[in-house]
């Protein structure tokens, strides 16, 4: 059975830091591409940042470029990996539901198979 599931969300003033996790199983994950997408109220889901199996090509939204760094942990086992979104310096304009996906390649989140429920981030003062 494949599972994302993400957790680390929560709510923090502007200019602060927040982790993301995803944690996914039951599939060779250790060979995906893996990406971080958000959603605002009222607005279409957007892309973040997504890295490849070997770590060795990540990718950002003009928008993130520089305050969010994407990090993978294949583990030794190819069955569980991890995902993480480190973001800093916040913006009131980042706050959203954060997704993870897998199975797909590119910034659309059309282009994504495989999806995670989201956790919620609130960058207010």
């Amino acid at each position: 059975q494949v599972q994302l599931v993400e957790s680390g969300g929560g709510f923090v003033q502007p200019g602060g830091s927040l982790r993301l996790s995803c944690a996914a199983s039951g599939r060779t994950f250790s060979t995906y591409i893996v990406a971080w997408f958000r959603q605002a109220p009222g607005k279409e889901r957007e892309f973040v940042a997504r890295i490849n199996w070997s770590s060795s090509n990540t990718r950002y939204a003009d928008s993130v470029k520089g305050r969010f760094t994407i990090s993978r942990d294949n583990g030794s086992n190819t069955v569980y990996l991890t995902v993480y979104l480190e973001m800093n310096s916040l913006k009131p304009e980042d706050t959203g539901v954060y997704y993870c996906a897998a199975g797909g390649d590119g910034s659309s989140w059309l282009g994504y198979r495989y999806w995670g429920q989201g956790t919620q981030v609130t960058v207010s003062s």
